[in-house]
């Protein structure tokens, strides 16, 4: 074991870090600048600072952890969860002091825990009935997020009308409005600390994005598990796209609500204790936001109804106007959309008999094959889906809902190093999209 491992092992114990996420060479590269400011020149001395030292662990810390975040980053998810509240607050026979409560851990510098106050506000929720609660164990982006005045790299995308709505620009950049501000409420913390948060209220809404790929899985379970706790069982959990398959491995439904990577904190039932079903049964088709259930959405712990209903599976990218695409690819292309339609409508087989014959008419593909594992995925036949998938990421290798759909059918095999492997691949796809 070399002096870096030992470090990462450290990291690892105190925030959950698993090393080969990030590399190496990264924990090298902040434990060489932590040495360089701390004045120490001996890497063993070094060590037995950062673990004797809460202070210079902190750093160490600081220096691992580098926020990268804007306002607004998954607006469906600010969507979904402001439909979401107006529902439970606005209901008939919803007390009038009732008060919704948000999490955002890790809430980096700011941006997600202030997005979400201003998607509340912004969709008729009072301030008084609402308030957000912003974690982060780096007390330096904790500072900044209190100071909440933010520069041009935090605003990004076409609709910045928000901006307008809730900031004064300034000599030193776009300073948030005092109503946005006073509705979140920040803290350091470390969410494996077993005294953060406690005594507090379980939450509406939880947000942890982004961070659970960090983690190897036996990390992942023990964050889950944590993430659950701290919300209500009539909650809902967001996390980033790359994590979604962590939390349907779990049996946590997800919610219908297109890109909203937004899922019920309640499990459904193990599989044993499920009514029986005469046919399997294929319900709302947004990957990758889950793999297609067995069991009737209408069984789902909470109700929804505020919620727009998700789209179909064609919806999850945008394709190319019809009229611009050659007379075979229209065909092709209305082909693909006729075997969806069959799928949203529940006839599983009668989809998957169509989908067979368009490859073998039109050739394989990795649009096609995708569709096929998820197709195979709905009827039962796990084994069958993962092939499907993987022939699918052989002729597109960053097929990122083929990846995080082949990772969750490994994950329930027990293969949780190779369904990591999967959600890392489909994290950096995410990112170059971005």
């Amino acid at each position: 074991m070399t002096l870096v491992d030992d470090f990462s092992a450290v990291l690892k114990r105190k925030i959950g870090l698993d090393s080969g996420s990030i590399g190496k060479a990264a924990v090298e590269r902040a434990v060489r600048h932590r040495m360089n400011a701390a004045g120490v020149e001996d890497e063993h001395d070094y060590l037995m600072r950062v673990q004797t030292s809460s202070a210079e662990m902190q750093q160490l810390i600081e220096a691992v952890v580098v926020p990268e975040t804007w306002f607004f980053r998954y607006p469906e998810s600010q969507a979904a969860m402001a439909a979401l509240a107006r529902e439970r607050l606005f209901a008939a026979g919803v007390p009038q002091d009732r008060v919704l409560r948000v999490l955002s851990v890790p809430s980096s510098t700011g941006e997600e825990p202030y997005s979400i106050a201003m998607a509340l506000l912004d969709a008729g929720v009072p301030a008084p009935r609402f308030h957000v609660d912003a974690v982060d164990i780096s007390e330096r982006v904790i500072d900044f997020a209190r100071h909440a005045v933010f520069g041009r790299n935090s605003f990004r995308g076409d609709d910045l009308a928000f901006r307008e709505r809730h900031f004064t620009e300034s000599a030193d950049g776009y300073q948030l409005s005092a109503l946005v501000k006073e509705r979140v409420r920040f803290r350091q913390g470390n969410l494996f600390d077993s005294y953060l948060l406690l005594g507090v209220a379980p939450y509406d809404f939880v947000f942890c994005r982004n961070l659970l790929i960090y983690f190897d899985a036996p990390t992942q379970e023990r964050a889950v598990q944590v993430l659950r706790r701290h919300t209500r069982e009539d909650g809902v959990i967001f996390v980033g796209p790359a994590e979604t398959s962590l939390l349907t491995a779990r049996r946590l439904p997800a919610v219908p609500a297109a890109r909203s990577f937004a899922f019920f904190a309640q499990a459904l039932p193990a599989p044993a204790e499920l009514p029986a079903v005469s046919k399997p049964i294929v319900h709302a088709w947004t990957p990758p936001r889950r793999p297609v259930a067995q069991t009737p959405v209408a069984r789902l712990p909470v109700p929804h109804a505020a919620i727009a209903p998700a789209t179909p599976i064609q919806a999850m990218a945008p394709a190319p106007a019809a009229s611009s695409l050659p007379a075979s690819a229209q065909a092709s292309q209305a082909s693909l959309r006729q075997i969806e339609t069959l799928a949203d409508q529940g006839r599983v087989q009668e989809a998957l008999n169509q989908c067979r014959a368009y490859i073998d008419i039109h050739g394989a593909s990795a649009e096609a094959l995708y569709l096929s594992g998820l197709l195979q995925d709905a009827a039962g036949d796990a084994r069958q889906a993962q092939a499907a998938y993987r022939k699918a990421l052989y002729l597109e290798p960053g097929h990122r809902e083929a990846l995080l759909h082949l990772a969750a059918l490994v994950a329930s095999e027990g293969d949780h190093e190779g369904a990591s492997r999967l959600q890392a691949r489909a994290a950096r796809q995410e990112a170059r999209r971005e």
